[in-house]
């Protein structure tokens, strides 16, 4: 039968570590209420005691949400063997469970704090006791455990017996410089358990060589009855283990599973990659941007065919579509799952020649999406103009100690309007132009997601800019591409693209 291990995820203490990264308390309390109530993680860890009033504040913020939503026993928060001063402080958050960070190894204990194991221990023990007093929960990190239980056993060992015998919750074994590999996780996992049968152990992985999702499942295999986790695997130096990749791998690889709602999970990694500033890798695995985009069309032949390509990880599975790319590697079968999509109809013919302008698109190395589809049947097939929507006449001004202005005129079917507006900056200043505009139109903007601009390399001023802007209506995400030397422009037309793809559905 199938154990549940629990998610702990540290998102706003390591994950807030990683380079550049710090989270406003509202973004700490936005994240705090999705991750225990969308994600349904078992914990969260929200912050490292006595670092700022900014972080009091956020703690003090996220555990009067999570006392009166009755989940403050899942909020947790970093503190020091410092006898009062971090209990203290969680206690003036309002915090009810505290992580008290020791040491795991004899090097660390010794060279670190400059203390022998009988003096850290002591503090320890008088920490923890000053900590129930107060009414708090405890659990213990052996901090850089990972080297701990290799060079010093014998501390470590004797380190565990001693909190054994104190009320503790847990144990939290982190392998703090991402040193493990999964058979040594394996290893000394397993004998952490057969030493304290009875203590329920969490593992915190690290992701320096690249093998912290695999620690992860060692350690479940192993008997770990907890697991740590970041969102988007946010964290110092290469980051934790990303939240999505372990409870897949749970949930596919091991006879264990988690609490964790995988449809959620892609929301979740976007509003992380938002408020952290951190885009994610294309092609990361469960929330990369290409992760269920065949390219091939050998591979959108199969999967309509009888999904010959998929795999368990399927894209409904996390609240996401199958898409089929267009460029230089499409097939009939992606382009058909393209037009099926946008319902368009084309004959034999006409699909060959869409699809061989497609390819010759793809050769140039030009960036082809769905919403540009309409477009190149159009052309290639010399139809009616498709342009339901026109901006005209576009003149954007900004500069140094002047306010962005925008003006031009919006045609739309016959009809026009002409507008303006001011703003933050160039593009500010046009979509705030563009919304009263579209509205006497009876137009419906869709919300703008992300907006990412490239520029290609080289140097040159007059290098064309290439402007992705992401869009949401309706629940339905799709983006826009416009290609311009003008950066704004290139904004503009990406825009324009938006208004007459949203006009067509």
């Amino acid at each position: 039968m199938s154990k549940t291990v629990e998610i702990m995820d540290t998102t706003l203490r390591d994950g807030e570590q990683t380079q550049n990264v710090a989270f406003s308390p509202e973004e700490k309390l936005g994240l705090a209420k999705m991750l225990l109530s969308e994600l349904k993680v078992d914990r969260i860890e929200v912050a490292n005691a006595r670092v700022s009033e900014g972080e009091l504040e956020a703690v003090k913020k996220i555990t009067a949400w999570a006392k009166k939503e009755g989940l403050l026993e899942r909020v947790e928060v970093l503190g020091f063997v410092d006898f009062e001063e971090s209990v203290n402080w969680i206690k003036r958050a309002g915090g009810k469970t505290i992580n008290l960070l020791a040491k795991g190894s004899l090097k660390h204990c010794t060279q670190q704090l400059g203390k022998s194991k009988e003096q850290h221990f002591e503090d320890a023990k008088k920490t923890i006791e000053y900590a129930k007093k107060q009414g708090f929960n405890v659990n213990v990190y052996l901090e850089d455990w990972s080297n701990g239980i290799q060079e010093s056993k014998e501390y470590v060992l004797e380190f565990t017996k001693l909190l054994s015998e104190l009320p503790i919750e847990r144990v939290l074994l982190p392998d703090t410089l991402g040193v493990f590999s999964p058979t040594k996780t394996a290893q000394f996992v397993g004998e952490m358990l057969k030493e304290f049968p009875e203590m329920k152990f969490d593992f915190h992985a690290h992701n320096d060589y690249g093998l912290a999702v695999a620690n992860t499942l060692a350690a479940t295999e192993a008997g770990c009855s907890g697991m740590h986790v970041t969102l988007n695997g946010l964290g110092e130096r290469c980051g934790n283990a990303p939240l999505d990749e372990v409870a897949a791998a749970i949930k596919d690889h091991t006879q264990f599973e988690t609490r964790v709602a995988e449809e959620k999970i892609y929301m979740a990694s976007k509003i992380a990659e938002t408020f952290s500033g951190k885009r994610l890798a294309e092609n990361k695995p469960i929330s990369g941007e290409n992760t269920f985009t065949q390219t091939a069309g050998i591979h959108a032949d199969g999967d309509k065919k009888g999904n010959l390509y998929a795999n368990k990880l399927l894209p409904k599975r996390f609240g996401r579509e199958r898409e089929y790319a267009l460029g230089k590697l499409s097939g009939k079968a992606s382009l058909e799952m393209n037009l099926k999509k946008l319902g368009i109809e084309l004959t034999a013919e006409q699909r060959k020649a869409v699809l061989e302008r497609i390819v010759k698109l793809g050769d140039m190395k030009e960036k082809i999406t769905p919403e540009d589809l309409p477009y190149i049947v159009s052309d290639v097939l010399q139809t009616p103009e498709t342009q339901r929507i026109k901006i005209i006449n576009c003149v954007v001004t900004s500069g140094k100690g002047i306010t962005p202005t925008a003006s031009f005129t919006l045609k739309s079917n016959g009809d026009t309007v002409e507008t303006s507006g001011v703003g933050d900056g160039g593009y500010d200043a046009f979509m705030n132009a563009l919304t009263p505009a579209a509205k006497k139109m009876g137009l419906s903007l869709p919300q703008l997601t992300d907006y990412e601009v490239r520029i290609p390399p080289g140097g040159k001023t007059d290098a064309l800019v290439e402007t992705t802007i992401v869009w949401k209506k309706n629940g339905t995400v799709f983006k826009t591409i416009g290609v311009d030397s003008d950066q704004v422009m290139a904004a503009v037309k990406a825009t324009e693209k938006m208004l007459n793809s949203t006009a067509m559905k």
